[in-house]
């Protein structure tokens, strides 16, 4: 209403002061009539009260919300629900934060190594792979280890039965290990890799079966000798690989002889790669699973006992 102000009204650079926000922005918002003025003066200028600063500070929260003018027009003009908005919004935003997640990882990986132009572009897409992308990527990965082969039709099913699950809101981690995960299974001397162990120890018997209870073994013996860093080339070591190896055999339904020996040596000569093992503990970052602790090092102590000791 025109006047002179009474003695509670603000001018618009202490509105501004009030507020935080310049007085070009509050001019602004106020000529939209998000925050329309109280009064004016003879001469014209503006006066704001109480009322307007508790509307222009909701009109400055929604904004930095990320809210679009229209938007917020809407709302103050209780043309929209502001429930229905922010949720809206916040779907949105998490849209957002998942696609800059994904940028952020490819980002880091690509400062890891020195890429060229396609293989920029081939890594944001297979970061960017939708759920069913992603499966197809480890079934091509899993059909190219496993053709022609003799493969325990068991063993196989079981390995197709597991795929890359990427939750709608995956963490920073879970990204980076997809990102790994779809390297690694498209590395031609991995895939060679696992070629040899599946014709090594998955086809029809040409190597000692590695059972749930020659695992424990394993992890138990060989690790702590690991664990207590007993040099597998050392005298220490004799009588632990000894009963290392009988157990395994008893396990097996073997005797603990030279040509058991030498069988384990030559699959464990194949087996101790740490990308096999690393390919699962991807899969679990990536599935959500508890973590699997890394048992190649056990392994490798094996290895290196037989091979220090031959298979007499």
């Amino acid at each position: 209403m025109a006047g002179e102000p009474t003695i509670d009204l603000m001018h618009i650079g202490e509105l501004a002061r009030r507020t935080g926000l310049s007085v070009k922005t509050v001019r602004y918002y106020s000529d939209l009539g998000l925050v329309p003025e109280a009064a004016r003066t003879y001469s014209g200028h503006r006066r704001y009260d109480a009322e307007s600063a508790l509307r222009l500070d909701f009109v400055r929260t929604l904004r930095e919300l990320g809210l679009d003018l229209a938007t917020i027009r809407r709302v103050l003009d209780s043309e929209a629900d502001l429930r229905g908005v922010a949720a809206r919004h916040a779907d949105a935003i998490g849209a957002q934060i998942r696609v800059l997640r994904v940028q952020r990882a490819v980002l880091r990986a690509l400062a890891r190594r020195e890429p060229t132009p396609q293989e920029v572009d081939r890594m944001n897409r297979i970061a960017q792979a939708t759920a069913g992308e992603r499966r197809r990527i480890i079934a091509e990965f899993l059909d190219s280890i496993f053709a022609g082969i003799p493969v325990d039709p068991e063993f196989e099913a079981r390995m197709r039965s597991v795929t890359p699950e990427l939750p709608d809101e995956p963490t920073d981690e879970q990204v980076d290990a997809w990102l790994e995960l779809s390297e690694l299974v498209s590395d031609p001397d991995f895939r060679a890799l696992l070629r040899r162990m599946g014709e090594g120890s998955f086809g029809e018997g040409s190597a000692p079966a590695v059972d749930g209870r020659t695992h424990e073994l394993v992890s138990e013996k060989a690790g702590a000798a690991v664990a207590a860093g007993v040099d597998p080339a050392s005298a220490a070591a004799g009588p632990i690989l000894d009963e290392l190896v009988a157990g395994m055999a008893t396990a097996t339904g073997r005797a603990a002889d030279a040509a058991y020996r030498g069988e384990v040596l030559a699959a464990l000569e194949v087996g101790t790669d740490p990308r096999p093992e690393r390919y699962w503990q991807l899969m679990a970052v990536i599935n959500g699973w508890p973590p699997i602790p890394a048992q190649t090092p056990n392994y490798v102590w094996l290895r290196d006992a037989l091979r220090a000791r031959g298979t007499a």
